[in-house]
């Protein structure tokens, strides 16, 4: 192989390259011709690494956590790996199942910080010293070409929303998710402020005031507060009967009696979105001083993170009430030791699991043959569930058709024969279930361990229900 030709050949048409992302397409095209590996290079962006040019594969990772895999530790490090048997590297992400041999290298910036990474995969034997010399110079003179060329590329709005819509997933407090939910507004937007209004006792209501509010969004709280519940209210009416609204940024069209406290404030541009249902929900507001004018894109990019902050609240609500109906269960006569909120409080990491149940469809039957034949339904299943736990574990519905046991393990697999001990007494009874395990991490909350459960469940359920699924640990 020549070495030198390859490098002659792949940094050719660097110069000529107009965006980052083509300088890389170009790289990994033009080494393609001169070796068998499977190549592909990803840059930083934000806090993950996004592929953003590969030559083909099975399974190409549009994007890996910055420390995940030998990309992501090659990328931390600021230093090349070669890895010439996969196998024996822990750190290894699966692409093809015939790779055996890898080589790594961090794509530089002119100061020597690691932008990105190159990266080669063969499924034959290959001396890996040389190709190291040649990719570690193709990964220099590629960092110099996309620095010359701006940078790494932006996240893209699309990319924001996705990465704030995990965060709004996994925080464990309405307060977490409406201060999230206002955050992302902000960013994706990219407008100044953001408000969410949710409905309360008295009509809709302010969320939390985060620290290091805009001057803007100050003022626009003041006036909110001021124009009182009943004015937010109708802000939040409006939203649900007409849908999502926008400013197109003309100065000499007035706004609707509904919107004077916010130009009051000092708000020039508006989007209004609804969140939730009109009965139990609110609106969001995201808006600015400056004359601007959002497009629909953005406003759509609005309306799908107002449906993830929803998600999340009524999560976190429904959890809430099932853990206060906890407590006792009149129809099926569980047996509880305390209350369900209690016990969860007091699971042991590492030990305590808790199983999430759900019936299999439960509601054919209420609607089939009535509420009579589904009581009927969950008091012989509570029956059978029951006996096919151990003494000590313990059954507790938390509402409808859904159950949760909490058991003492000594390991995962434990938890998941005892959840499969239980779908099998379920079937005895002529119905089936699904259930999700998961087991409480060190420090992790109670209602966040039973949050993995239920998302396990469902795991199941989209699998075809009737089964088990274990959480990640």
């Amino acid at each position: 192989m020549d070495h030198q030709r390859v490098i002659r050949d792949v940094t050719v048409r660097l110069p000529m390259a107009s965006s980052a992302p083509e300088a890389c397409r170009w790289t990994v095209t033009a080494l393609s011709r001169h070796t068998s590996a499977t190549i592909s290079v990803l840059l930083g962006v934000h806090d993950r690494l996004r592929c953003v040019a590969a030559t083909g594969a099975w399974q190409v990772f549009a994007t890996v956590p910055a420390r995940t895999g030998i990309v992501g530790r090659v990328y931390a490090a600021g230093t090349a790996a070669a890895v010439p048997d996969v196998s024996a590297d822990p750190d290894y992400l699966p692409v093809r199942p015939d790779v055996t041999a890898e080589l790594c290298v961090p794509v530089l910036d002119p100061a020597g910080r690691a932008i990105g990474v190159l990266d080669l995969q063969w499924n034959e034997p290959v001396d890996l010293e040389p190709w190291r010399e040649t990719a570690e110079r193709l990964a220099a003179r590629l960092g110099a070409r996309i620095v010359a060329l701006g940078g790494t590329p932006p996240e893209s709005r699309s990319e924001k929303l996705l990465r704030h819509a995990a965060a709004l997933s996994s925080a464990p407090t309405e307060t977490d998710v409406l201060g999230a939910a206002a955050c992302a507004a902000r960013e994706v937007s990219a407008l100044s402020a953001a408000i969410l209004l949710i409905a309360g006792p008295e009509g809709a209501e302010l969320g939390p005031f985060p620290p290091g509010t805009a001057e803007l969004e100050t003022r626009i709280r003041a006036e909110l507060t001021e124009a009182g519940p009943a004015a937010l209210g109708r802000m939040a009416d409006r939203a649900h009967r007409y849908g999502a609204g926008y400013t197109l940024g003309e100065a000499e069209h007035p706004p609707t009696e509904d919107y004077r406290p916010l130009t009051r404030a000092g708000v020039r541009t508006l989007i209004a979105v609804p969140v939730g249902p009109s009965d139990v929900g609110g609106v969001l507001l995201v808006a600015d001083e400056r004359l601007l004018r959002p497009d629909p894109t953005t406003v759509s990019l609005m309306e799908l993170l107002a449906g993830q902050a929803w998600t999340s609240l009524d999560r976190l609500r429904t959890l809430a009430r099932l853990r206060e109906q906890a407590s006792s269960d009149p129809l099926t006569g569980l047996r509880h030791t305390g209350s369900f909120g209690r016990r969860i409080a007091a699971a042991t990491p590492g030990r305590t699991a808790l199983l999430a149940i759900d019936v299999d469809d439960f509601k054919v039957i209420n609607d089939t043959y009535g509420h009579q034949a589904g009581d009927q339904v969950l008091v012989g299943l509570a029956r059978a569930l029951e006996g096919a736990l151990r003494q000590g574990d313990e059954l507790y519905r938390i509402g409808g058709d859904e159950f949760v046991a909490v058991i003492e393990v000594s390991r995962p697999e434990e938890a998941v024969r005892i959840a499969e001990r239980l779908t099998e007494a379920a079937r005895n009874t002529g119905r089936t279930i699904s259930v999700g395990v998961a087991l409480p991490r060190p420090g992790e909350a109670p209602d966040r361990t039973l949050r993995r459960a239920d998302q396990a469940l469902y795991a199941v359920k989209r699998q075809g229900r009737d089964g088990v699924h274990l959480a990640a640990a």
